[in-house]
């Protein structure tokens, strides 16, 4: 078994922020591959798919984000799933917005919702890590991840999300490089804004 948990908070409220967008790359991964239904369990909403041979929890935890470790946890030993079975999508800082990078182990670089999960079943589970970009002032950081994503980057979050959904059954087969290679090549992150003087603009 395989277990993808995404990272989020499940109020209302933050439905559409940055800090939600594991929550979104679940929901497009469940509704491609006619997952479901979600139900409550391990203090998430889940829901299971199978792919080949390899059976998928999918798991949204509701617990905020920076407690998303209760969760995870809870499931990995229930089902005696190891750190290298257990893939995590959350938003990246510190990637530019549309780039998509897997990373096994390591540490957390600030995101509590890393760090509990850490705490919980230790370091060496796969990151799917979305880049967001940063706002580049460290106190800005937290109403920037709390805030929705803006319209002009909608087109390339839905086909990103969508390349993320096409390319799942490399990862279910445990083809990690290859899982990311694909997702870049259907999805690649746009140009970044070219900044010109404000006369130009």
């Amino acid at each position: 078994m395989m277990i993808l948990a995404g990272l989020g908070n499940y109020e209302p409220k933050y439905l559409r922020n940055r800090h939600n967008v594991g929550f979104m790359a679940l929901d497009v991964i469940a509704h491609a591959w006619s997952a479901g239904p979600w139900r409550k369990r391990f203090q998430s909403q889940a829901c299971e798919l199978v792919i080949g041979s390899q059976k998928l929890l999918l798991l949204k935890p509701q617990t905020f984000y920076n407690n998303s470790g209760h969760a995870v946890g809870e499931a990995a030993n229930f089902y005696r799933v190891p750190p290298e079975n257990v893939v995590v999508f959350h938003d990246e800082l510190d990637l530019a917005p549309g780039k998509f990078r897997m990373k096994t182990g390591g540490g957390a670089a600030g995101n509590n919702g890393i760090k509990s999960i850490t705490a919980q079943i230790g370091p060496d589970f796969r990151r799917a890590r979305i880049g967001i970009g940063h706002p580049g002032d460290k106190g800005r950081v937290t109403g920037y991840v709390l805030s929705d994503f803006a319209k002009s980057e909608e087109d390339w979050l839905i086909d990103l999300l969508d390349a993320i959904a096409d390319s799942l059954d490399l990862l279910a087969r445990g083809e990690f490089d290859a899982f990311q290679t694909r997702v870049t090549h259907k999805a690649p992150a746009p140009e970044p804004a070219k900044r010109g003087r404000p006369d130009e603009v």
